[in-house]
């Protein structure tokens, strides 16, 4: 059984979410970023963690990554085309949705008061919005960034969308906010948020 470190609020949620689209047993600790129970399986404090058989991983994506290569689900096979399209699509989303609204974040309520420079959101949310265009140019048919078939890449894109709307970062692609319904359609989406 795994153990998720780290609260479904956060990044965890992309964790929790793979496991639940892979039939895995888990168990979560809910330990607030920076904290000391968060510190005790990650020195810099940061969430998600995953202990596996006594190993700690730390960074979703990374986590993601590793469950779906072990379970041989929600990825395509390490050195096909395939795999280097949707880690194109991971990687994508990586710099132009989650850096976006964790800059956000930072300048919200993360850094000090005096480091804050609320000036900032407006231009962010002027970038994701062109972040939304390009990835929606790249999207291919079917109802998945890789077509018919549902990936990790559609987990952190999922999760980022969500992030966003939560953010007030308003969505202008129809495209993707249909596709953040269907995603949240999914059993295991809703099994993921029913904490």
């Amino acid at each position: 059984m795994y153990t998720l470190i780290g609260p479904t609020k956060t990044r965890a949620f992309r964790v929790r979410w793979a496991l639940e689209e892979l039939g895995q047993p888990y168990t979560q600790i809910q330990a607030a970023p920076r904290s000391d129970e968060a510190r005790e399986y990650n020195p810099s404090g940061k969430v998600p963690a995953l202990v596996d058989d006594g190993a700690t991983l730390t960074d979703s994506t990374a986590i993601i990554t590793y469950l779906a290569d072990k379970h041989g689900s929600l990825t395509h096979k390490a050195g096909t085309l395939g795999r280097a399209r949707q880690d194109g699509f991971t990687h994508m989303v990586l710099d132009e949705f989650d850096a976006i609204l964790w800059t956000a974040a930072r300048h919200s309520f993360v850094l000090p008061e005096e480091m804050r420079v609320a000036d900032i959101k407006p231009s962010l949310k002027w970038e994701f919005a062109n972040s939304e265009a390009t990835l929606v140019a790249q999207m291919g048919d079917g109802p998945y960034l890789m077509g018919e078939t549902f990936t990790i890449a559609d987990i952190v894109l999922g999760h980022c969308l969500g992030w966003a709307v939560g953010a007030k970062f308003a969505l202008s692609q129809p495209r993707l906010t249909d596709y953040l319904a269907r995603l949240r359609e999914r059993p295991a989406y809703k099994a993921a948020r029913a904490d």
